[in-house]
């Protein structure tokens, strides 16, 4: 079981440590819906270092992006990140990754923790251009700091005007003193702040001024069980529940980030994929009845016939009621149609609607 670099502090302060992704991991300090709650309206700080690093760089290395990822990283420029997928041979994905373009010929992929090995073997497989492509995942943590208050908690520790980097945006400055930090405002809550970029020898620097600097705005650190709740709220994908290696990214939503004005792995298939129309589609949907959905509970239709499973569910802590997200054929995937959870052989009613879930 590897360990992230802060194992230690996270043990001190009482965190209920799990195994995840191959890495023994914070679940919950004090408790999901009070982190939860942190982040919705405060300013919570995320040890998400068990996630991959990539680097490709040199004159090939759009060349290498552009064909094993599904988006247009022929429109980055320097400083903006974009969400994106590796799409596999048979018509399902891979990984979800964000992609940074550091500048022309530099760029950085993030990628899932449980995926590191996997993505590493697929994007070095597949570079046939001489792109120099480096594994940086050991040698640096990462923390999300989010919430509403993230920003103005964080503006002592740097010179740059964190309320300038957009969504999906990032700099390379100082951050706690510790130079050549990545800043990045490509948060998974729906709460704003940022995340930061650390090697591993400083990161116990830079957790420590964190939190020194957040102290005023009741700054907490959360753990893994909250990022869950918090993300189901927005509608975010997670990978090896939304997402794996058999389920199309066209059923997933995903349309918008599969550029066919590029030849990609796997292009030819999506896009006839989609001209023929798709079967299914994931879809959010609250609960009418009580009960709470769980992962792989059995979506079923009016008359008790299975249509799909719950891909991902909870009782959310900001709307108080049971909401989730699961594939259902199309035709029940408009918003408003009624389905219905099978929990615990009693089916319980449902309605599909648009995510978000949660809106500010």
């Amino acid at each position: 079981m590897k360990q992230v670099t802060l194992n230690h502090i996270h043990e001190s302060l009482g965190a209920k440590m799990v195994p995840f992704a191959g890495f023994s991991m914070p679940v919950q300090y004090e408790g999901v819906n009070a982190e939860h709650e942190t982040v919705r309206n405060g300013v919570g700080v995320f040890d998400v270092s068990h996630m991959g690093i990539f680097k490709i760089s040199g004159p090939n290395a759009l060349s290498l992006i552009q064909k094993v990822t599904s988006n247009d990283a022929s429109t980055l420029v320097d400083g903006k990140a974009q969400y994106c997928y590796f799409p596999n041979e048979k018509g399902g994905v891979i990984d979800d990754i964000i992609t940074y373009r550091v500048n022309e010929e530099e760029y950085l992929m993030v990628v899932n923790a449980s995926n590191i090995e996997k993505d590493w073997n697929w994007v070095t497989s597949h570079n046939d251009v001489n792109a120099t492509v480096e594994n940086l995942s050991d040698g640096y943590s990462i923390l999300a700091i989010q919430g509403p208050k993230a920003i103005e908690a964080m503006q002592s520790l740097t010179a740059v005007n964190l309320a300038d980097i957009k969504f999906y945006n990032f700099v390379i400055d100082t951050f706690a003193g510790v130079p050549n930090v990545v800043i990045s405002a490509t948060g998974y809550t729906g709460s704003g702040g940022f995340e930061v970029y650390v090697k591993n020898e400083d990161i116990e620097t830079v957790w420590t001024k964190v939190f020194e600097a957040g102290a005023n705005w009741g700054i907490k650190p959360i753990g893994l069980a909250a990022r869950d709740t918090l993300r189901l709220e927005m509608g975010y994908c997670l990978y090896g529940n939304e997402l794996n290696d058999e389920i199309s990214p066209l059923e997933a939503g995903l349309g918008w980030v599969t550029k066919f004005t590029k030849d990609f792995v796997n292009s030819e298939n999506l896009k006839a994929e989609k001209e023929a129309g798709i079967k299914n589609r994931l879809v959010g949907f609250e609960l009418i009845g009580k009960g709470i959905p769980r992962h792989d509970y059995e979506i079923v239709d009016a008359e008790g016939n299975v249509i799909g499973k719950v891909t991902s569910g909870t009782q959310s802590p900001s709307l108080g009621k049971g909401i989730g997200m699961g594939y259902v054929p199309v035709a029940l995937a408009a918003e408003g149609s009624q389905i219905f959870i099978r929990i615990r052989k009693n089916d319980v009613e449902a309605k599909v609607v648009k995510t978000p879930f949660y809106k500010k």
